[in-house]
Formats: structure tokens, C-alpha cells, sequence
């Protein structure tokens, strides 16, 4: 089903990245570390230099590879903090082959090539996700800010090396991890199901002032598990924040709802 490959394709934007070489082990369910008054105050500076934004857009040259075939396309996403995410998809020609929208409440996605539209609840994800999932985790991810709904448990800890922060935890049966830069920004998510196989990363890079904004203009991205592999590099071009944004989305009569 095209609505299965189009949605991978858009959580790989949502998930995250390349593999690196030094990993930290993530806590298991039975390794849990309670908050302590250093943790908490770490974890308050990380929150404070997240992108405290209004809108969002950015365009982004990206290649995708997915069990093994490769595509090149450009990603166009705008976000409305807490309340949408859109993305569009254009391929050669600028040719728009797909059209996305997340709300806290919903999932929409147009294929259109193919003339096809599919919509549903947020819960949608869940066939591909944790339930611990959530519509800010989502915009966390793609704005490389540290999750507050994930540091918000009892079961974290914070390490420091040399050169970057480490801040493992376990939330809603996830394990997570972040590695945190000296500006407090983070250049590496790992996030794994407890006793699942699934994997997903993120890996920022190339950070830049934009706008008085610390946002990263490369992204690689990476979901395995199972029987799908998806690999995503987004470099971005453009990047702008609280300026108005539109996120047209409309169905043609003639599209044929997919259940």
C-alpha cells in the first residue's frame, strides 16, 4: 500500500538519524535512576536554550534510502508550534508527489500521484510508533530540542564528559538518549522501545544563528526495525522562524479515500 511507504517516509523526517560511533547503552526497564537535585537543575538549562518559537519553515535538499533504493527529493515543512506540522514533498521539476498534516489530534496524508488520500486519528502512528509518542515529541524531534515530555520522569540521569552532556531515562516504556553540546543544544537522540527492536536516532549538525535561532542545518535520520530500513540526510537552504506561514490542504473530490 502506498499510505504504508509515504508514512514511513514521513516518520523518518520525524525520527531521527545516523548511527555514531560512540554509543552510550541505554537504561533498561530494570535500571531505572532516580532525579537528583544536579539532574534537575541540568535538565532545566538544557530545556531553557530549546527554540522557544512561534512558526517555523524551512526547506530542505533530501535524500532518502529506503531498503535500499534511493531517492532525491526537496522537503518543504512549516510548523505551528503545538498545534500543526505540515510537510510537502516535491520531487524532480518540483513536482509535488506528497502532502502531509499532523495535528495533536490527527494525521493527514495526499499522495499525489496517485490521486489517493488517507486520513486518521493521531493514534495512527502507533502502528509504527511507541504509544509513548506525542504530538510535542514529534516537534521536539524535528526542531532538535531536548523533549520535556520525555525528561519529565523519574527515571533519568545526567553524565558529563569533557566535551558534552549525556542524558539517559526511561519514559512510557521508552528508553532515551540524549548527547548535549557546551552550548546545550543537543547533536544526538537515541530512542528505543524497552524489549523492542526498533530503532530510532537522530543526528544534528552545522548549527547556525539563524534569526537569533541556534538551529542545526543538517539532519540525518534513521528508523530500523523489523523488516523496514529508512535513511533520511536533510540539508537545509532555507530556514526562517516567526514569520506567518500557510498550510494549505485540501482533498479533491475526485481522490479516492483510503482506508
Amino acid at each position: 500500500m502506498w499510505s504504508r511507504v509515504y508514512f514511513l517516509i514521513v516518520m523518518t523526517f520525524l525520527f531521527a538519524a545516523c548511527k555514531t560511533k560512540q554509543r552510550v547503552t541505554l537504561p533498561s526497564h530494570g535500571t531505572p535512576k532516580a532525579v537528583d537535585n544536579a539532574n534537575v537543575a541540568a535538565i532545566k538549562t538544557f530545556e531553557l536554550n530549546n527554540l522557544d518559537f512561534h512558526t517555523f519553515s524551512g526547506r530542505a535538499k533530501t535524500k532518502i534510502e529506503m531498503n535500499k533504493q534511493v531517492h532525491d527529493v526537496t522537503l518543504h515543512m512549516r510548523v505551528q508550534r503545538d498545534k500543526a506540522i505540515w510537510m510537502s514533498v516535491t520531487a524532480i521539476l518540483g513536482v509535488e508527489v506528497a502532502r502531509v498534516l499532523i495535528t495533536p489530534d490527527s494525521v493527514k496524508i495526499i499522495n499525489k500521484l496517485q490521486g489517493e488520500y488517507i486520513g486518521k486519528p493521531f493514534s495512527y502512528i502507533y502502528q509504527y510508533t511507541n504509544e509513548g509518542i506525542t504530538f510535542a515529541t514529534l516537534q521536539d524531534l524535528l526542531l532538535a530540542n531536548v523533549s520535556s515530555n520525555l525528561l519529565r520522569t523519574e527515571n533519568v540521569q545526567v553524565a558529563s564528559a569533557s566535551d558534552e552532556f549525556i542524558v539517559v531515562g526511561i519514559k512510557d516504556q521508552l528508553s532515551f538518549q540524549y548527547r548535549i553540546n557546551k552550548t546545550n543544544r543537543p547533536f544526538n537522540f537515541v530512542l528505543q522501545e524497552v524489549g523492542g527492536s526498533q530503532n530510532l536516532e537522530a543526528f544534528y549538525s552545522d548549527f547556525a544563528n539563524t534569526g537569533g535561532y541556534n538551529f542545526p542545518q543538517n539532519i540525518a535520520l534513521n528508523i530500523v526495525g523489523g523488516d523496514v530500513s529508512l535513511k533520511a540526510q536533510l540539508n537545509y537552504n532555507r530556514v526562517a522562524f516567526n514569520e506567518p506561514v500557510e498550510m494549505p490542504f485540501s482533498v479533491s473530490a475526485r481522490y479516492k479515500v483510503l482506508d
